[in-house]
């Protein structure tokens, strides 16, 4: 099975998505499974893992509906409030329905980072590790250092890091993003998606060696069961689409990668990482 594991959905007037302004044209307007329906047949991807864009409890629930309804969303990652003392009576809620498969932290909307070594979120962290639970961490390069430093408090974190977290591409500056991920990799529970890259390059101008030595780094140190394939689509249409997206990513992966290790790539890891 085929999986593009990091993607959206939104239907603009929910009224969830305060990021989303008439000033993005590219992305201010819904996007829903028939949209992304002629990718998936064009690459043969089987399935999607549809994750959170807005902080609320009601965009999960309307994913979670959409999901429902369509058999090409594997399962859904959430969003919950671990500020909130009511966190794991939502938790159980939405673990109720059959694609709910865990939920994502926000740390890139932190206005401080540290915030996720206060005792209290640590405590709730610790409570999703014991379950087992499937947690996404949406962090950009400048947080790594928190990041690193709660693993380190909760090493077995079932956690998957978007996006690469975000290293400085369209700069071409790699340190210490570079040995913070690698410290990272060293916690055998920790994934990492191979997504969200082209938008963290200049938009007009990328270059398709500019993303191969993120992505080998990353294949190095998390090895070829902890990477997920990952599309980011549709916010990745901002930089490119979606099969430019595919050719980047297949341009820098080793030569020396099997097809076996290229298909828990593209589904395999995700399967086993979500627990489909």
């Amino acid at each position: 099975m085929r999986i593009d594991g990091h993607q959206h959905y939104w239907k603009i007037d929910r009224g969830d998505y305060g990021w989303l302004s008439p000033e993005q044209p590219v992305l201010y307007r819904n996007y829903l499974p028939a949209d992304l329906l002629p990718h998936l047949k064009k690459h043969q991807i089987d399935k999607t893992i549809v994750v959170q864009a807005a902080p609320t409890l009601e965009e999960t629930e309307y994913l979670l509906s959409l999901s429902t309804a369509d058999d090409t969303i594997a399962g859904v990652v959430g969003w919950l409030d671990l500020n909130d003392p009511a966190y794991r009576i939502h938790y159980e809620r939405f673990s109720r329905h059959p694609k709910f498969l865990g939920f994502r932290i926000m740390i890139q909307e932190m206005a401080d980072e540290q915030d996720i070594l206060r005792p209290h979120f640590v405590e709730a962290v610790h409570y999703f590790a014991a379950l087992d639970v499937p947690v996404d961490l949406l962090v950009v390069s400048r947080q790594l250092d928190a990041l690193v430093k709660l693993l380190d408090l909760v090493p077995n974190l079932r956690g998957v890091i978007d996006h690469i977290a975000k290293p400085r591409i369209a700069d071409g500056i790699m340190d210490p993003w570079k040995s913070q991920m690698q410290a990272l990799a060293a916690h055998s529970k920790l994934h990492c998606k191979l997504s969200g890259m082209v938008t963290e390059a200049d938009h007009q101008h990328w270059k398709k060696e500019q993303f191969t030595e993120y992505i080998q780094h990353i294949i190095r140190h998390f090895g070829t069961d902890r990477i997920l394939f990952g599309s980011d689509w549709p916010v990745s249409n901002m930089a490119a689409s979606y099969d430019q997206v595919m050719e980047v990513l297949f341009e820098a992966l080793p030569a020396s990668m099997t097809d076996e290790e290229r298909g828990r790539l593209f589904g395999g890891n995700a399967k086993a990482f979500y627990k489909l």
